[in-house]
């Protein structure tokens, strides 16, 4: 059985965006955030793919999440997976037999981790977002001395701005090195990588970009689409001038027009901030959303193209289009995407 609704999603250009943004990271290593299921898209079909490309540094939320990769053969080929939230009391027993390495970001994890042993980690160091991690004191009164610390990290809050707040997490980022045990620094997400050189350290961590978003506007020739959703024609139907379409009425009909009712909507993902804004194609032709996006239909325009019912539709793929059209971050747009749909790779 197949869904009416599904994912096209191509692999070459997760690989050709991996490509670019570690040649971007210059002499750093270019890792790869894969958390959320691969930003939505699918962490092993991503993996699978990322690690094809030369990737070897792969990043999830949660002990679940490493869970879900036991089986992604990482170690097999010389790659590694870090669990960016450190280890709870209930994450002790997979963190001590999983081949991952928790980032730990509190004293008490710390110290968790000491006492069952203290192999391998990472460690997260907070330089000024307020989030997560130790603090340069911790640092500096020897919470970290006898760690064995494979990556020390931390994570710019503002790298898709030019504000003054990033030169001086890097400068507190950096005033770290030596002062650990770690092998490895590393800073800069998608949009870090692009401020330059001093934000490389040793390793990058793009998530965004790989999977299509645009951060900042110097990653917009570089960056390709991964994902374009696709959905299937439930219903074509000739709307008469002056009557309305979709719940609350908010559409109504300027002259006789020709509207397709099809299989998506914000259960899906597709967002209600979609109404009256997105747009959808057949071939060069462009459709556009009318009315209110529902739970599980939207309605297009299609008076200029010729489409039917079971015809399958195409969605807005360019991301940064798709945000502003919606009011919604590229972040949940692609994060967002729900259950529904059947993921079919291809490259």
């Amino acid at each position: 059985m197949t869904a009416p609704q599904r994912l096209a999603l191509d692999g070459a250009a997760l690989a050709a965006n991996w490509r670019a943004l570690s040649k971007l990271s210059g002499a750093a290593a270019c890792g790869a955030a894969v958390k959320a299921d691969g930003y939505g898209l699918g962490a092993h079909a991503a993996v699978a793919r990322l690690l094809a490309a030369g990737c070897r540094d792969f990043f999830v939320s949660s002990w679940n999440e490493a869970l879900a990769l036991a089986d992604a053969r990482l170690a097999d080929a010389g790659a590694t997976l870090s669990v960016l939230h450190g280890v709870r009391d209930a994450d002790m027993a997979a963190a001590c037999t999983l081949a991952a390495r928790p980032v730990l970001n509190t004293p008490a994890q710390v110290q968790r981790w000491r006492d069952a042993g203290g192999r391998a980690c990472d460690v997260m160091v907070d330089t000024g977002m307020n989030r997560l991690g130790v603090s340069p004191g911790d640092v500096a009164d020897g919470l970290l001395d006898g760690l064995t610390i494979d990556t020390l990290i931390s994570h710019l809050a503002c790298a898709d701005e030019d504000s003054a707040m990033n030169e001086q997490q890097r400068t507190r980022f950096a005033a770290l090195a030596g002062r650990t045990s770690a092998k490895r620094m590393s800073l800069a997400n998608s949009a870090g990588i692009t401020l330059g050189g001093d934000y490389h350290f040793d390793l990058t961590r793009p998530g965004l970009a790989l999977y299509g978003g645009v951060p900042v506007a110097a990653l917009a020739d570089v960056i390709r689409p991964v994902v374009r959703i696709e959905a299937e024609v439930l219903q074509r139907r000739m709307v008469r001038a002056g009557e309305t379409v979709g719940y609350n009425a908010t559409w109504t009909a300027p002259a006789e027009t020709q509207v397709a009712i099809v299989n998506l909507g914000y259960a899906d993902g597709y967002w209600r901030g979609f109404s009256d804004t997105g747009r959808a194609f057949a071939g060069d032709a462009v459709l556009p959303v009318i009315g209110r996006v529902s739970m599980d239909l939207v309605a297009l325009d299609v008076s200029e193209a010729d489409v039917a019912e079971g015809d399958w539709i195409g969605f807005d793929p360019d991301l940064p289009r798709a945000a502003k059209a919606s009011g919604m971050s590229q972040y949940e747009l692609v994060t967002g995407l729900g259950q529904r749909f059947d993921r079919h790779w291809h490259g």
